[in-house]
Protein backbone atom coordinates (compact mmCIF):
# COMPACT_ATOMS: atom_id res chain seq x y z
CA UNK A 1 0.00 0.00 0.00
CA UNK A 2 1.00 3.43 -0.72
CA UNK A 3 2.47 6.19 1.90
CA UNK A 4 3.02 4.64 4.88
CA UNK A 5 6.42 2.57 5.33
CA UNK A 6 9.81 1.34 3.91
CA UNK A 7 12.21 -0.91 4.36
CA UNK A 8 12.52 -0.38 8.21
CA UNK A 9 9.34 -0.72 9.03
CA UNK A 10 9.64 -4.38 9.32
CA UNK A 11 7.84 -6.11 11.96
CA UNK A 12 10.75 -7.23 15.47
CA UNK A 13 11.85 -10.23 14.36
CA UNK A 14 10.99 -9.56 10.41
CA UNK A 15 14.08 -8.33 9.60
CA UNK A 16 15.11 -9.14 5.53
CA UNK A 17 17.85 -11.57 4.40
CA UNK A 18 21.21 -10.14 2.78
CA UNK A 19 19.93 -10.62 -0.62
CA UNK A 20 16.80 -8.63 0.16
CA UNK A 21 18.04 -6.14 1.42
CA UNK A 22 20.63 -5.55 -1.15
CA UNK A 23 17.14 -5.47 -3.48
CA UNK A 24 15.92 -3.20 -1.26
CA UNK A 25 18.81 -0.83 -1.02
CA UNK A 26 18.77 -0.92 -4.87
CA UNK A 27 15.01 0.47 -4.94
CA UNK A 28 15.59 2.74 -2.95
CA UNK A 29 18.77 4.21 -4.40
CA UNK A 30 16.19 4.23 -7.58
CA UNK A 31 13.93 6.34 -5.53
CA UNK A 32 16.49 8.88 -3.89
CA UNK A 33 17.25 9.76 -7.86
CA UNK A 34 13.61 9.81 -9.11
CA UNK A 35 12.53 12.11 -6.25
CA UNK A 36 15.78 14.27 -7.05
CA UNK A 37 14.80 14.53 -10.49
CA UNK A 38 11.01 14.99 -10.24
CA UNK A 39 11.74 18.17 -7.80
CA UNK A 40 13.94 19.70 -10.45
CA UNK A 41 12.74 19.04 -13.81
CA UNK A 42 9.39 17.71 -12.76
CA UNK A 43 7.50 14.67 -13.13
CA UNK A 44 6.61 14.18 -16.30
CA UNK A 45 9.47 15.92 -18.27
CA UNK A 46 11.42 12.83 -16.20
CA UNK A 47 12.22 9.97 -18.37
CA UNK A 48 13.75 6.58 -16.86
CA UNK A 49 16.90 6.79 -18.48
CA UNK A 50 17.61 9.76 -16.73
CA UNK A 51 16.45 8.38 -13.51
CA UNK A 52 18.66 5.27 -14.27
CA UNK A 53 21.84 7.04 -15.13
CA UNK A 54 21.22 8.86 -11.82
CA UNK A 55 20.87 5.98 -9.52
CA UNK A 56 24.23 4.67 -11.52
CA UNK A 57 22.07 1.39 -12.75
CA UNK A 58 20.57 0.23 -16.23
CA UNK A 59 17.19 0.91 -17.74
CA UNK A 60 16.33 -2.15 -17.81
CA UNK A 61 17.36 -2.60 -14.02
CA UNK A 62 15.14 0.21 -13.02
CA UNK A 63 12.43 -1.30 -15.18
CA UNK A 64 13.03 -5.09 -13.17
CA UNK A 65 12.43 -3.02 -10.01
CA UNK A 66 9.16 -1.12 -10.71
CA UNK A 67 7.45 -2.38 -14.33
CA UNK A 68 6.12 1.75 -15.21
CA UNK A 69 7.83 5.18 -13.44
CA UNK A 70 4.66 5.82 -11.82
CA UNK A 71 5.48 2.57 -9.90
CA UNK A 72 8.57 4.15 -8.19
CA UNK A 73 6.61 6.54 -6.33
CA UNK A 74 3.58 3.88 -5.40
CA UNK A 75 5.22 0.95 -4.30
CA UNK A 76 7.17 0.10 -1.43
CA UNK A 77 8.51 -2.70 1.41
CA UNK A 78 4.67 -1.85 3.45
CA UNK A 79 2.59 -5.33 2.40
CA UNK A 80 5.22 -7.80 3.20
CA UNK A 81 5.78 -6.05 6.52
CA UNK A 82 2.15 -6.28 7.15
CA UNK A 83 1.14 -9.25 6.47
CA UNK A 84 4.36 -10.62 8.66
CA UNK A 85 2.94 -8.40 11.37
CA UNK A 86 -0.52 -10.15 11.82
CA UNK A 87 0.45 -13.53 10.76
CA UNK A 88 2.24 -12.84 14.09
CA UNK A 89 -0.76 -11.67 15.83
CA UNK A 90 -2.93 -13.81 18.48
CA UNK A 91 -5.29 -16.07 16.64
CA UNK A 92 -8.38 -14.75 18.83
CA UNK A 93 -7.97 -11.35 18.39
CA UNK A 94 -10.48 -9.79 15.75
CA UNK A 95 -8.99 -8.68 12.44
CA UNK A 96 -9.43 -4.81 12.62
CA UNK A 97 -7.57 -4.58 16.12
CA UNK A 98 -5.33 -7.16 14.78
CA UNK A 99 -4.57 -4.73 11.92
CA UNK A 100 -4.61 -2.02 13.98
CA UNK A 101 -2.19 -2.66 16.52
CA UNK A 102 0.32 -3.88 13.11
CA UNK A 103 -0.21 -0.17 11.81
CA UNK A 104 0.15 1.89 14.79
CA UNK A 105 3.58 -0.34 15.41
CA UNK A 106 4.89 0.35 11.76
CA UNK A 107 4.04 4.05 11.88
CA UNK A 108 5.86 4.94 15.02
CA UNK A 109 8.77 3.44 13.63
CA UNK A 110 8.76 5.66 10.94
CA UNK A 111 11.94 8.05 11.18
CA UNK A 112 12.24 11.79 9.92
CA UNK A 113 13.92 10.75 6.71
CA UNK A 114 10.91 8.36 5.73
CA UNK A 115 8.14 10.44 7.00
CA UNK A 116 9.97 13.21 4.44
CA UNK A 117 9.62 10.58 1.86
CA UNK A 118 6.05 9.78 2.26
CA UNK A 119 5.18 13.46 2.15
CA UNK A 120 7.12 13.46 -1.42
CA UNK A 121 5.27 10.68 -2.47
CA UNK A 122 1.96 12.43 -1.41
CA UNK A 123 2.67 15.43 -2.89
CA UNK A 124 3.43 13.90 -6.42
CA UNK A 125 0.09 11.41 -5.88
CA UNK A 126 -1.70 14.36 -5.54
CA UNK A 127 -0.07 16.37 -8.47
CA UNK A 128 0.31 13.99 -10.67
CA UNK A 129 -2.95 12.11 -12.60
CA UNK A 130 -1.35 9.35 -13.75
CA UNK A 131 -0.13 8.24 -10.51
CA UNK A 132 -3.69 8.61 -9.11
CA UNK A 133 -4.81 6.69 -12.13
CA UNK A 134 -2.19 3.99 -11.24
CA UNK A 135 -2.58 4.17 -7.57
CA UNK A 136 -5.85 2.17 -7.83
CA UNK A 137 -3.76 -1.45 -8.95
CA UNK A 138 -1.26 -1.01 -6.09
CA UNK A 139 -4.19 -1.10 -3.48
CA UNK A 140 -5.92 -3.80 -5.40
CA UNK A 141 -2.91 -5.74 -4.96
CA UNK A 142 -2.67 -5.16 -1.15
CA UNK A 143 -6.32 -5.63 -0.68
CA UNK A 144 -5.18 -9.36 -2.47
CA UNK A 145 -2.88 -9.72 0.42
CA UNK A 146 -4.76 -8.47 3.05
CA UNK A 147 -7.48 -11.14 1.53
CA UNK A 148 -5.50 -14.19 1.67
CA UNK A 149 -4.19 -13.08 5.51
CA UNK A 150 -7.07 -12.57 7.28
CA UNK A 151 -8.66 -15.63 5.39
CA UNK A 152 -5.76 -17.89 6.66
CA UNK A 153 -6.72 -16.37 9.74
CA UNK A 154 -10.44 -17.06 9.90
CA UNK A 155 -10.38 -20.36 7.88
CA UNK A 156 -12.61 -19.02 5.17
CA UNK A 157 -11.59 -18.09 1.66
CA UNK A 158 -9.89 -14.87 0.22
CA UNK A 159 -13.17 -14.89 -2.14
CA UNK A 160 -15.70 -14.67 1.18
CA UNK A 161 -17.96 -11.84 0.95
CA UNK A 162 -17.04 -10.94 4.34
CA UNK A 163 -13.61 -10.96 3.83
CA UNK A 164 -13.48 -9.13 0.88
CA UNK A 165 -15.58 -6.00 2.56
CA UNK A 166 -13.86 -6.07 5.17
CA UNK A 167 -10.92 -5.98 3.25
CA UNK A 168 -12.48 -3.20 1.51
CA UNK A 169 -13.28 -1.38 4.43
CA UNK A 170 -9.82 -1.35 5.98
CA UNK A 171 -8.27 0.08 2.85
CA UNK A 172 -10.88 2.96 2.16
CA UNK A 173 -9.71 3.55 6.11
CA UNK A 174 -6.27 3.67 5.74
CA UNK A 175 -6.39 5.75 2.50
CA UNK A 176 -8.54 8.45 4.05
CA UNK A 177 -6.47 8.52 7.07
CA UNK A 178 -3.14 8.75 4.89
CA UNK A 179 -4.26 11.81 2.91
CA UNK A 180 -5.95 13.50 5.87
CA UNK A 181 -2.85 13.77 7.76
CA UNK A 182 -1.03 15.17 4.18
CA UNK A 183 -3.79 17.55 3.92
CA UNK A 184 -3.26 19.19 7.07
CA UNK A 185 0.39 19.38 7.02
CA UNK A 186 0.33 16.53 9.96
CA UNK A 187 2.09 13.65 8.53
CA UNK A 188 4.09 13.21 11.87
CA UNK A 189 0.57 12.43 13.16
CA UNK A 190 0.50 9.60 11.08
CA UNK A 191 -0.01 6.57 13.95
CA UNK A 192 -2.99 9.21 15.71
CA UNK A 193 -4.68 9.11 12.07
CA UNK A 194 -4.28 4.97 11.47
CA UNK A 195 -5.56 4.84 15.05
CA UNK A 196 -8.61 6.55 15.02
CA UNK A 197 -9.75 5.51 11.58
CA UNK A 198 -9.81 1.47 12.30
CA UNK A 199 -11.22 2.47 15.36
CA UNK A 200 -13.87 4.27 14.06
CA UNK A 201 -13.83 0.41 11.94
CA UNK A 202 -14.07 -1.23 15.15
CA UNK A 203 -16.58 0.52 16.55
CA UNK A 204 -18.51 -0.14 13.69
CA UNK A 205 -18.29 3.20 11.82
CA UNK A 206 -20.26 5.52 14.29
CA UNK A 207 -21.01 9.45 13.51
Amino acid sequence: MTGMASAHTTPAGHRPGLRERKKIQTRQAIRRAAYRLFAEQGYDATPVDRIAAAADVSPSTVFRYFPAKEDIVLTDEYDEAMAAGIRDRPLDEPPVSSLRRVLIDMARRLTDDEREEMLTRLTLIRQVPALRARMGEGMAKTGTMLGEVLAERSGRSPEDFEVRVLVGAVLGALQEAVFHCFDHHRVETMEDSVDRALGMLARGLPL
